[in-house]
């Protein structure tokens, strides 16, 4: 199993980046729709349509969200960790993604940077 560490600086208040992970129609925008979220631990959740499904278990507003995901056939969940800080022009996301299937990493690495965080930081910094 493989661990995933990646940076994003997005132009965009913690608030406005929080958003975007949690609101549904916000998840849709940037591409992670048909999306089921909510802000409350032991929610569970679906992004593109259950492609993606797990449960939130810690949730600490606009500072550090944890979930337990699955994917394809896993047959337990990996962890992923988003933490944002406040920076003078907008907010460090640090995505940490543990646990993940060796034969996988690679696109799971790019599928981050693609369709995910990377979609969501062009998607936010276009909207400001």
């Amino acid at each position: 199993m493989k661990t995933i560490k990646q940076t994003y600086h997005i132009k965009a208040l913690p608030a406005v980046v929080w958003k975007a992970l949690l609101d549904p129609s916000e998840i849709e925008n940037w591409g992670g729709g048909p999306a089921v979220m909510t802000e409350h631990e032991g929610a569970d959740f679906s992004l593109w349509g259950g492609d993606i499904h797990g449960t939130n278990l810690e949730v600490l507003h606009e500072e550090k969200l944890v979930q337990d995901w699955f994917g394809g056939d896993w047959d337990e969940p990996s962890r992923v960790t988003f933490t944002l800080t406040p920076e003078e022009r907008g907010t460090t996301i640090e995505l940490l993604h543990e646990n993940i299937p060796d034969s996988e990493v690679a696109d799971i690495t790019e599928g981050w940077d693609l369709y995910y965080l990377g979609a969501m930081k062009k998607y936010l910094e276009e909207q400001a």
